[in-house]
């Protein structure tokens, strides 16, 4: 069980994040989702703080010395409170600047519906920022928003402001990616109105299974998780997973969603009436096995992303 100060947190963290996924739920369903929150430590955000920290690390392990340095020279100048200003800690900040700055919660990510599926129409048609990419319309979404800090971050001419802000919605953002459930929607708020049983009294909604259960069932230890899954990659998945780019991962994630994520038998949209799902055979050890592959992906990209950006 985690600290009760880390589970308010955790609450805190999914009753502002469930707002845009929430929208349009009755009132009766929005309360339990938040109880339930509370009662069981899932997050409603990508991976939950555990995942970003693992996917991290994992980056860590794969970036240049030289960008390593650059890195952390970064994060150390940062003067932002909300983390300590060490790779991992600052891999949950934009789920904690989210908090008080809701105009960038749309921004994490993209509505591909799986009877629909439509990018374009899915990330406001990729609306350009007038000025810098972190005052960028609020109706945008991930594939555009990682692309426009990327960029940022990779010219030296960017103020030093915002390049240490594009630096922390990249680390955020390469991570927030690879959760299928960010890629995709079945009008049901990104899982959010799916609700499982997990035996007992347990219950969470499906977008939270995927956030936080299947992650934490790795291990309690980001650092420890992150060393399993690095001794897993090949130089050959090394060489396969830098390619793409933000617009192709999402399509990934889109295409794990309907193929591995949304085999519950679940129907669309959100009602009040439904009853939770119980999770088919071989559910969780396929979960497990499909989010630990996307974790190592976004390791071994996010490196390649600042190798790029901050590299000679």
């Amino acid at each position: 069980m985690l600290p009760l100060q880390k589970r308010f947190d955790l609450f805190i963290r999914t009753t502002l994040g469930f707002a845009k996924h929430a929208m349009g739920l009755k009132p009766c369903l929005v309360l339990a989702a938040a109880m339930c929150a509370l009662s069981f430590p899932f997050a409603a955000f990508a991976w939950g703080y555990e995942g970003h920290e693992v996917v991290a690390a994992i980056a860590r392990s794969y970036l240049t010395p030289q960008v390593l340095g650059k890195v952390d020279q970064m994060l150390a100048s940062d003067q932002d409170t909300l983390t300590a200003h060490d790779m991992l800690d600052e891999s949950t900040w934009a789920d904690r600047y989210r908090g008080a700055h809701t105009e960038t919660s749309e921004w994490h990510f993209v509505d591909i519906e799986l009877d629909h599926p439509d990018l374009k129409a899915a990330c406001y048609e990729f609306p350009a920022s007038e000025s810098v990419a972190s005052k960028g319309p609020a109706h945008d979404c991930i594939v555009n928003k990682l692309s426009e800090f990327t960029r940022e971050l990779a010219d030296p001419a960017t103020a030093a402001a915002e390049r240490l802000l594009a630096l922390k919605f990249v680390i955020h953002f390469v991570g927030e990616i690879h959760q299928p459930l960010h890629d995709a929607d079945n009008h049901d708020k990104g899982g959010n109105c799916v609700l499982l049983n997990l035996g007992g009294p347990r219950q969470v909604n499906l977008h939270s299974y995927w956030d936080t259960v299947v992650v934490q069932s790795l291990g309690d230890d980001p650092r420890a998780v992150a060393a399993t899954l690095a001794r897993r990659i090949t130089p050959d998945n090394k060489v396969a997973w830098e390619k793409g780019d933000s617009q192709s991962w999402a399509l990934e994630g889109f295409d794990i969603a309907r193929t591995e994520v949304y085999t519950l038998g679940s129907r669309p949209g959100c009602t009040s009436d439904r009853s939770p799902i119980s999770l088919p055979p071989d559910y969780d050890e396929a979960a497990r096995e499909t989010a630990a592959i996307q974790l190592e992906k976004a390791g071994v990209r996010l490196a390649a992303v600042l190798n790029r950006a901050l590299g000679p």
